[in-house]
């Protein structure tokens, strides 16, 4: 995987987190009260693949899920690890490779995973087929997880993207049972413009 990653962790520039804190926001947390709808906490284990600097891996945490959130960056995970410390909040946080899940041991039996950024980004068509295999291998047998990505294009350093066709094919034992546009008020226009969309997906059962 890039270094590029590493690099703007290092000097501190990560755009991406402003997500987290506009309007839009609302609608990533509104995907996590369809998934606890009906239930009480605690929802049981969840994992964040690329979790980054923990924002949302906290955030799930505090609803009252059992989060592992895992990161190839270094200092990504450290600072995820100062979040959830300063919310007093357990989450367990691993430095690894999302196309390597069991050999980082994130551990298994996840009931909720999350992608909102990681997949539609730079890893390479090789490298999502890993990221599904691995997410399949770790996930529960009803599984559901809920995947963010702009569509496909050609933009230099910024997100390739990708389109249903794309996760689904990187998932082949998953099914899209939801797709909607992502309200992405108060972010970079690019990002508008780019058609972001939440993908609903749900294991089958093997």
């Amino acid at each position: 995987m890039s270094v590029a990653y590493r690099m703007l962790y290092l000097v501190g520039f990560t755009p991406w987190e402003r997500m987290a804190t506009v309007a839009g926001a609302e609608r990533f947390r509104a995907l996590f009260e369809r998934e606890e709808a009906g239930g009480e906490p605690p929802y049981g284990p969840a994992l964040d693949l690329g979790c980054g600097s923990g924002i949302w891996a906290v955030e799930l945490a505090r609803r009252g899920w059992q989060v592992t959130g895992v990161d190839f960056v270094p200092k990504a995970v450290r600072r995820a690890r100062d979040r959830a410390r300063q919310a007093g909040l357990e989450v367990r946080f691993v430095e690894g490779d999302v196309t390597k899940l069991r050999e980082a041991g994130v551990g298994s039996g996840f009931r909720l995973l999350l992608d909102f950024g990681c997949f539609h980004d730079e890893l390479t068509d090789a490298q999502r087929a890993a990221e599904g295999r691995e997410a399949t291998a770790v996930a529960a047998a009803d599984a559901t997880l809920l995947l963010f990505a702009i569509r496909p294009g050609r933009r230099g350093p910024f997100p390739r993207g990708a389109s249903r066709e794309d996760i689904e094919a990187a998932f082949p034992g998953w099914e899209v049972v939801d797709e909607q546009t992502a309200d992405m008020t108060g972010v970079p226009w690019w990002i508008r413009r780019e058609e972001p969309r939440f993908y609903r997906l749900r294991r089958g059962r093997t």
